[in-house]
């Protein structure tokens, strides 16, 4: 007799299963999520290399290997240096924003430092794949293009060819044959990438799988894949701008507060290695509502633009939008502002964090009030000024941490003065180019600017 097959229906959102179609996930409470998959008993895969032994933590040989360099330096430094043999990553982003023009080009670094690497598509044909390399200029005789959909030829394919690196395009797009459910299913998504992940710690070979995103910005599949890998690597942007931003919100070998801007172009993602520039680049000083403020990206100081717009006042409920920025602390600051005498409650609020990036920290909060309290009364700024600190609830302007690695991007950039809080006061003489003012308290920003 076959093997009996069960059905089941899974929620495409967190895994959770159920004997009948549920209209609600009762573990996540997504609606409509779940989906019918037919499941047979389950099998011991097949193992891969030799059985694995215990050994000591402390044994030689237990330091890290050397990481393999992709040629993209934003890539490794998001990643803690490069790809670590055995590794499994997961780059997540939405459609048409980069992603696997992103890994053509890292396999084209690797490619050209001599060593293999297997580009397994499962969404496209391969000569879909080289006609793209061929758009981008990617002509490496090393880097191997295999259109198939079932990871078990995959991994077959990658045992025979033994490459440096392996890349699936996409993880919901591959399917293991065991299973009769549909690819891109809980079942097939966890499947795959528990084999892909074997494979990788058998043979020390790096895996990088592309990940679809759902609507609401999160990996797609069940939650356990991002738990299987060893590091998550996210490429966003406005569809409207070029800019692309990577960072990891994972990494078991390195940070997970580093960051990369790239830009897309015709040849592909090029990284913008002065990152504050460029989101500047179009800022004109000068015009009410526009300030600089000194945001930590990972372990790096990126000045940005936050630009606020306060409008007449409106009848009823007036809107109090946020792009960029998190909109609890904006609510938090224009309740500091009324009490410190700056009426707002009846206008509309907008504020926006330019270039694409988020300035969600506290740091950001002076530069947010700067920036409202000057659209506010219709005068600018002064000219060539930084804004950082975290504003309490009783107004007053908390120390924020690095704020040398502030100054000195300031510094550098050609700032001369910076409001900062007064409890980071004394790590200015450092800058004497930067005429820095401590503020203790809202209302000392005010006074200082004389509005």
């Amino acid at each position: 007799m076959g093997a009996r097959l069960t059905a089941v229906f899974a929620c495409q959102s967190c895994g959770a299963t159920s004997p009948k179609w549920l209209g609600r996930c009762p573990e996540c409470g997504e609606w409509n999520s779940f989906v019918e998959e037919t499941r047979g008993p389950s099998a011991r895969p097949a193992p891969i290399g030799g059985a694995a032994a215990a050994v000591s933590i402390a044994a030689p040989g237990a330091e890290d290997r050397p990481r393999l360099a992709t040629g993209l330096g934003g890539l490794d430094r998001v990643l803690g240096g490069g790809l670590v043999p055995g590794s499994v990553i997961l780059l997540g982003g939405e459609p048409g924003i980069g992603k696997s023009t992103l890994l053509l080009q890292a396999g084209r670094g690797l490619a050209g430092r001599g060593r293999d690497v297997l580009y397994a598509s499962a969404e496209e044909s391969s000569a879909q794949v080289r006609l793209r390399g061929g758009r981008l200029g990617i002509r490496e005789e090393r880097l191997f293009v295999l259109a198939e959909t079932d990871v078990s030829r995959i991994v077959a394919e990658a045992e025979s060819r033994a490459p440096a690196v392996v890349v699936i395009d996409s993880v919901q797009a591959v399917r293991e044959p065991s299973l009769a459910s549909a690819p891109g299913t809980v079942s097939q998504v966890r499947a795959a990438a528990a084999e892909l992940v074997r494979f990788a710690k058998a043979r020390s070979v790096p895996v990088l799988l592309v990940g679809h995103v759902t609507k609401d910005g999160s990996i797609a599949g069940p939650k356990s894949l991002e738990h299987l890998v060893d590091a998550v690597v996210s490429i966003e942007g406005d569809r409207g701008s070029s800019r692309r931003l990577l960072r990891a919100t994972k990494n078991r070998f390195g940070p997970v507060d580093e960051i990369a801007l790239y830009e897309m172009t015709g040849d592909g993602l090029a990284e913008l290695p002065d990152a504050s520039a460029t989101l500047l680049a179009e800022r004109r000083p000068g015009l009410p509502g526009s300030a600089v403020t000194a945001a930590r990206e990972g372990s790096r100081s990126v000045l940005v633009e936050i630009q606020a717009l306060v409008g007449a006042a409106a009848a009823g409920s007036p809107r109090r939008v946020g792009i960029g920025v998190d909109g609890g602390r904006l609510a938090l600051l224009l309740a500091v502002l009324e009490g410190a005498g700056l009426p707002l409650s009846s206008r509309e609020i907008f504020v926006s964090c330019t270039g694409g990036i988020e300035v969600t920290e506290p740091a950001g909060d002076l530069a947010i009030v700067a920036a409202l309290v000057s659209s506010a009364r219709a005068r600018p700024l002064p000219d060539g000024a930084v804004f950082f600190g975290e504003i309490g609830l009783l107004g007053e302007v908390r120390r924020v941490p690095a704020a040398s690695g502030r100054l000195k991007e300031a510094s550098a950039l050609g700032f001369g003065a910076v409001y900062m809080p007064a409890g980071n006061a004394g790590e200015a003489a450092a800058f004497p180019d930067l005429r820095a003012t401590p503020l203790s308290r809202v209302a000392d920003l005010l006074g200082a600017l004389k509005f």
